[in-house]
């Protein structure tokens, strides 16, 4: 019986998740604990309640996984640095301090981290690392209903990796193909996210969110796609891209892009996060959702075209944008699809303890080509009634008590449709940024003012 703790830290979406011989006992992201949106901290609190979860301590764990290689990370960092050179002396004068001081001794810090969950025996803690992409694949193949299937991942970057195609069968995951840094479909997508005015690795889902506003009959859109393909990106029929680094500055600098050409190409400058929204703002976003959607269906052709799979498993953060993933769905390119509902870095946490569970420690796995094994994504803490009247009564909150549960609706529903906003509390938590009716926040969506409320 293996029991592996899974982590994600140091970067965003800090998380801990907990199997025992590949079953999820618990996984919670570190936000959640402390209220700090996207923490990159060290998921202390998310790790105590796992191990309380599964009744466990430090000691009695076969292994501690890390979401991705440090070492293979900062290697990364020195090559593009060298291959930019003498561009990126400042990104370099503030970046390579942090990675010596703290990232290059990453052992050292999660041994630390750990010290804060509990005492334990250094001696007996294995601590494991596999690659990010891999983390990726495996949050998402490993607990599929499929027993093989192609896996497409998508995001930043991990080490190297922004794009991999790989073929899971079994216990198994083997890499097929990648897009290595500074190529990367994730990245293309946060430097609009930051042209048009919203905060990188948190704020994508505006994006999405804006890109409907767009007036499809308005030139501009195609405008904007032509002048997109023209000059930042190169697709190739694979949905393999090329980045015009002339025009971005992630790699070696301290910002997304080169805003002044960004300006040039587009006749406005980056939009002020306090800044109103105007058309060519949703029109743009519209234009690089169309492109993004577009690069995602090729690559999911060309995973087809590899493991001639009829199954396919995403995750990674791009695998986030529900919208691509619909058209995609409509392509029928594939007979099923699973994405992993915690797809971004804190999936990487599951992911890690499930390669280690399966690839690592050879676990049997057991898929019946039907149910998934994420128990519907509610796999964080839940409170008794007891707990929560306790709550109520330190914090001499006003609350009534219904034991009818179709009474309890009504009264919802009627204060719903009063266009009033309910906050909807139950059972176990969920894993991963989507609310999915465990803690909610209830509104009608009849009620043209219901958003700025």
């Amino acid at each position: 019986m293996k029991k592996i703790l899974g982590i994600s830290a140091f970067y965003h979406d800090s998380a801990a998740a907990l199997t025992v011989d590949g079953e999820i006992i618990a996984a919670a992201q570190e936000e959640r604990f402390t209220r700090v949106k996207h923490t990159p901290d060290f998921p202390i609190h998310a790790i105590k309640y796992c191990l309380q979860e599964g009744g466990l301590s430090i000691d009695e764990l076969d292994a501690v996984v890390f979401y991705d290689k440090p070492l293979l990370k900062f290697e990364r960092l020195l090559e593009t640095y060298y291959a930019f050179a003498p561009k990126g002396i400042q990104s370099f004068l503030k970046a390579v301090p942090v990675w010596l001081n703290e990232k290059m001794f990453l052992k050292k810090l999660i041994f630390d981290g750990l010290k804060e969950v509990g005492h334990y025996d250094k001696r007996k803690v294995k601590l494991l690392f596999p690659e990010h992409h891999l983390s990726h694949a495996a949050s998402a193949f490993f607990v599929s209903p499929y027993k093989e299937s192609a896996i497409l991942t998508i995001d930043g970057v991990g080490e190297w990796n922004t794009t991999t195609i790989g073929f899971g069968s079994g216990n198994k995951i083997e890499m097929k193909k990648e897009l290595n840094f500074p190529h990367s479909v994730g990245l293309l997508y946060s430097a609009f996210t930051y042209f048009l005015g919203f905060t990188v690795n948190s704020g994508e889902y505006k994006l999405m969110g804006l890109a409907p506003y767009g007036n499809p009959d308005s030139e501009d859109i195609e405008k904007y796609i032509k002048i997109i393909k023209k000059y930042l990106i190169d697709i190739k029929d694979d949905g393999s891209i090329w980045l015009n680094q002339k025009y971005f500055n992630y790699a070696t600098g301290l910002k997304m892009i080169k805003e002044k050409k960004w300006g040039k190409l587009f006749s406005f400058s980056t939009r002020k996060p306090d800044a109103d929204i105007a058309q060519h703002h949703c029109n743009l976003a519209m234009a690089i959702q169309k492109v993004t959607e577009e690069i995602v269906i090729k690559m999911a052709i060309e995973s087809k075209r590899i493991t001639r799979s009829e199954n396919l498993c995403l995750a990674g953060g791009v695998a986030l944008n529900c919208v691509a993933n619909g058209k995609l769905l409509k392509e029928k390119i594939f007979k099923n699809i699973y994405i992993q509902p915690a797809a971004g870095d804190a999936g990487g946490a599951l992911g890690a303890a499930l390669a280690a569970n399966y690839m690592y420690f050879d676990g049997d796995r057991n898929a019946d080509e039907k149910n998934d094994q994420m128990s519907g994504a509610y796999l964080g803490p839940d409170y008794s009634d007891k707990e929560v009247v306790l709550m109520s009564r330190k914090t001499k909150a006003d609350y009534r008590r219904y034991d009818d549960f179709a009474e309890l609706s009504k009264f919802i529903a009627s204060k719903i449709s009063e266009g009033n906003v309910v906050g909807w509390f139950q059972g176990r938590m969920e894993f991963g940024p989507r609310a999915l009716g465990n803690r909610s926040i209830l509104g009608d969506a009849r009620n043209p003012e219901m958003q700025k409320n």
